[in-house]
């Protein structure tokens, strides 16, 4: 099957490429496929030709993530914000307001980061055969030359980049090919179109990486979650646990022992669920829940200035004033320059929202920087999670979370939690690891990090 569309490209904030198409016509369904794509390849195999097919009901929109296929061969700095970024530029360039997403394997975390953190644009989340956060203990999927689970996953990575190009990869993703040694030629050809061993092998080791367990009770959206039951990469109890995290989600086990399959039979187990549900969303005209309460995902940014009282009293009420109102205005620079959102000044400091960790991060060490120029020093507290809109202010436990951290820092310090830590892994970030709090009013311990 040829390509059903021409492809174009999308420009992320870090100024990576995004290839993708869009085909047919009515509502917007965003596919993130799995592993590793090629827009002009991918449609040989049976489950993107079945996928396809959604064309006939959906405007679908169909990218490359960073990395792979025809988008630039570059993770950026890999981690699971900077990854989400691709979502978002190719439904900016193709003018979707709102969509559905359905996220394959590697993407289930992705889509699950974007609907939590954008609840107006996702109108529901689809996800299959992918995960909140890679568990090894689960199992490994079966090295082929020896007929056994491989031992680790720093060994099945180290395989699959050795073997890359071969063919011999890509069918643990695609089970029950009608003649092994013909699909091996064909998949051998894809995988040296779709990614280097270098890639594969980056790839991969973000992908163990990732987590957004954190983020589940954050999605809104209606959402359906399929698993088949003997699943050979990722153990079916991945696919239940997002279902039990994410409120509300319909969890369907397919009775079926593939990621993926050439067999037409074993791809329409797929069908029935997914029709059912796609059916449901789209004869409902309501908002996202997320919309409706004003809850949703944010990374939120607490400054003070350390000292202000003793500070402002060696100054004076006219200097100091003076003073905080240059700070003020660096602030509003800093968390605009970082693509923020500036709640409030709280006299000598402030409170922001950022779309992830490694723009909140960015304003605090801008404001750090224009702060020494003021002859004041710093601190700063972030934490990514659930918070709500009240009017032009904000509330919840996520903004508790970050003032409590804020508190905890030295002068000079950005302090982090560990959602806010896992989520920039792969970034270009660097964390000390701060030990375990109590968090005055938090029923939990909290890991805090320090930025380096």
């Amino acid at each position: 099957m040829s390509a059903p569309a021409d492809v174009h490209y999308a420009r992320t904030r870090d100024g990576i490429d995004i290839a993708y198409t869009v085909f047919g016509e009515g509502p917007d369904l965003l596919l993130a496929p799995g592993f590793v794509t090629h827009l002009d390849l991918m449609w040989d195999f049976p489950p993107f030709q079945r996928l396809a097919e959604l064309s006939h009901a959906f405007r679908l929109i169909v990218l490359d993530k960073r990395g792979t296929g025809l988008s630039d061969r570059s993770l950026g700095f890999g981690s699971v914000e900077e990854r989400a970024e691709d979502i978002r530029a190719v439904l900016d360039a193709v003018a979707s307001e709102q969509a559905i997403l359905y996220g394959i394997s590697e993407s289930g975390p992705l889509c699950t980061y974007f609907a939590a953190s954008h609840p107006g644009r996702v109108r529901a989340l689809i996800l299959y055969g992918t995960m909140a956060r890679f568990d090894q203990s689960l199992g490994l999927a079966v090295d082929p030359s020896r007929g056994e689970p491989f031992a680790s996953q720093e060994e099945l990575i180290e395989w699959m980049a050795r073997e890359w190009g071969k063919g011999e990869v890509y069918n643990l993703f695609l089970s029950a090919p009608p003649d092994a040694e013909a699909a091996r030629r064909v998949l051998a050809r894809y995988e040296r179109s779709a990614c280097t061993p270098q890639m594969c092998r980056e790839i991969m080791t973000r992908n163990v990486e990732m987590n957004v367990e954190a983020m589940l009770s954050a999605v809104a959206a209606p959402t359906l979650v399929m698993h088949c039951a003997r699943d050979p990469l990722i153990h079916v109890e991945h696919g239940r646990r997002l279902a039990r995290g994410i409120p509300g989600a319909k969890f369907v086990e397919i009775d079926g022992d593939f990621h993926g399959s050439w067999k037409s039979e074993d791809v329409d187990k797929l069908s029935v669920p997914l029709a059912e549900f796609l059916a449901t969303v789209v004869g409902s005209d309501a908002q996202t829940p997320g919309v409706v309460s004003g809850r949703e995902l944010a990374t939120v940014l607490f400054t003070d200035i350390v000292g202000s009282t003793k500070r402002a009293g060696e100054l004076g009420d006219a200097t100091w004033r003076s003073l905080l109102d240059r700070f003020e205005e660096a602030a509003s620079r800093a968390v605009s320059g970082a693509e923020g959102r500036l709640v409030k000044t709280t006299g000598d400091g402030m409170l922001a929202t950022f779309g992830g960790p490694s723009y909140a991060v960015g304003a605090a060490r801008a404001l750090q920087d224009a702060s020494l120029s003021l002859g004041v020093s710093v601190r700063a507290g972030l934490h990514t999670g659930e918070i709500e809109r009240r009017g032009d202010d904000i509330g919840g436990i996520g903004v508790h979370i970050a003032a409590r951290i804020s508190a905890l820092a030295q002068s000079g310090e950005i302090l982090v939690s560990r959602t806010a830590r896992d989520l920039a892994v792969g970034s270009r970030i660097e964390f000390e690891d701060r030990g375990t709090h109590a968090l005055k009013g938090v029923s939990q311990d909290w890991q805090v990090f320090a930025v380096c």
